[in-house]
């Protein structure tokens, strides 16, 4: 099994594990690809960079003067339509004394730590089209993050160190103590929760 947008490599787990030969290497990478899709959904975004070059992604929202994206890294084009065709033939521009747009957050900065644009804020001649036939906004360029920060990766060891290791105790059981049965906890590790949860998005609707 190959690892595919991982955010941590094979080496680092079995570093963390202080495993040295080649055994279970595909355990260890289906764990590390679970434990990379399981914080993609618990946080609500991805931590990879997207399509090689720039794509066209489509876009609604109920204000008039702001919407929601997914992850951008490198902006491209914002386009609206005039009509009821979906033609897009409104291309927002950034020059000038009053620019159509800005692009949030305006610094790139999320808890001290790099961040793509999340959102796009109406400021000249348009508003963003929020009902009817023509409500679709365009947005193109390069979705995801350009590099996985360091407490995803971190994350991302730990996430699939369990995993790996769950496959010890399938009943569920950790093991038994002075104190009785131990039992595995929650599917997300507490560490994980702690080093991902400054990253979470709890909107739905990009």
């Amino acid at each position: 099994m190959a690892l595919t947008n991982a955010y941590c490599s094979l080496a680092d787990v079995k570093t963390a594990l202080r495993i040295t030969d080649t055994i279970d290497d595909a355990m260890l990478e289906m764990s590390i690809n679970s434990a990379s899709r399981l914080i993609d959904q618990y946080c609500n975004r991805y931590f990879w960079l997207g399509a090689t070059s720039s794509e066209q992604r489509y876009y609604s929202t109920n204000d008039p003067y702001w919407v929601w994206i997914d992850d951008l890294v490198e902006f491209t084009s914002l386009d609206t339509s005039s009509n009821m065709k979906n033609q897009y033939d409104i291309n927002w521009t950034n020059s000038g004394d009053y620019p159509d747009y800005e692009l949030t957050p305006k610094n790139n900065l999320s808890n001290g730590y790099y961040s793509p644009y999340t959102g796009i804020k109406a400021t000249g001649h348009y508003l963003f089209p929020y009902f009817g036939d023509n409500s679709l906004i365009r947005v193109t360029g390069r979705f995801g993050w350009s590099s996985v920060p360091d407490p995803i990766k971190q994350a991302t060891v730990i996430q699939a160190s369990r995993l790996f290791k769950r496959l010890e105790s399938p009943l569920g059981v950790a093991g038994v103590s002075d104190i009785g049965i131990m039992r595995v906890g929650r599917a997300i590790d507490g560490d994980v929760a702690q080093l991902i949860d400054p990253f979470r998005q709890m909107r739905v609707n990009a």
